[in-house]
């Protein structure tokens, strides 16, 4: 299961990267760790390679520091080609390029294979993070939730905004418009799914994902529908509940269960125990 969504992961990433990406790596700003290659035409001396500072700062030939940390390329490029024309070169015409991508970085937790920092190239897709990340666990439930902070203009108070993808539409269909741009400094959640456990006479007795608008009957299904000795009309929904009466410490639930009657259109809920008892006749 896994493997398998790995290389169509793979496949996507591949597919994709094109169409996902809404803009140019001359939106990109540069910034701490990001590894530049400045080059000065027809003069292969200056050429260098160079890696911003902690400050934002690079320190080149002739000129020595240079503060580029938060521009483009172009404006590096500018700012660059001012300091060189001020008494070292006549007209001097000035390329930046980035070598490696260290300054921007995601947080990515909850149902990643490897979950942790994710550093971005230029534009990043979700599927790039996620590939980087070694992909989705089969406990990963349906949606994955991306946390950014967006600054209001104006010096107005920082609002949070939660974007949520549809894993299925995004993995599996290949929907374009689920791959969305990441930014620096997001926080990328992928929660675990909820289980319904399925036991007694049925062919495949086990846990199974809850999807949307699971029902006993299709919960049944999936663990390989009833034997030949279920009792269909007596199958139960054990239910965990939480226990009145009992005062508990903050952040403690003391749970107990209570037995239901199921009918096969009923919908499961998380940690249920769908039970199919053994037919007396």
């Amino acid at each position: 299961m896994i493997k398998k969504s790995i290389i169509t992961l793979f496949l996507l990433v591949c597919i994709f990267p094109a169409a996902s990406s809404v803009a140019d790596s001359e939106d990109y700003l540069v910034g701490e760790g990001d590894l530049l290659k400045i080059a000065v035409y027809e003069h292969p001396d200056l050429t260098v390679e160079a890696r911003i500072s902690g400050d934002g700062k690079i320190t080149l030939p002739l000129i020595g520091e240079v503060s580029l940390g938060g521009m483009t390329l172009s404006g590096a490029e500018k700012a660059i080609r001012q300091r060189y024309a001020d008494g070292f070169i006549i007209s001097p015409q000035v390329s930046v390029f980035i070598v490696e991508y260290k300054s921007k970085k995601v947080t990515v937790l909850g149902e990643f294979i490897k979950p942790g920092l994710v550093e971005l190239t230029k534009n990043s897709t979700l599927l790039e993070v996620i590939s980087k990340a070694g992909g989705i666990t089969d406990k990963a439930g349906e949606t994955l939730y991306i946390q950014r902070k967006v600054v209001k203009p104006g010096g107005g108070k920082d609002a949070d905004l939660t974007i949520t993808v549809e894993l299925k539409r995004l993995l599996e269909d290949g929907d374009v418009k689920m791959n969305v741009q990441v930014r620096d400094g997001d926080s990328i959640y992928v929660p675990r799914a909820a289980f319904v456990y399925v036991n007694g006479e049925v062919r495949s007795p086990g846990a199974y994902k809850i999807t949307k608008g699971l029902t006993v009957l299709k919960a049944v299904t999936i663990a390989g529908g009833f034997t030949q000795k279920a009792s269909k009309g007596r199958t139960k929904i054990i239910r965990k509940t939480v226990k009145e009466g009992i005062a508990l410490k903050e952040g403690i639930t003391l749970l107990g269960e209570t037995t239901l009657d199921a009918n096969m259109e009923d919908l499961v809920m998380p940690d249920d125990i769908v039970y199919v008892p053994e037919s007396i006749f």
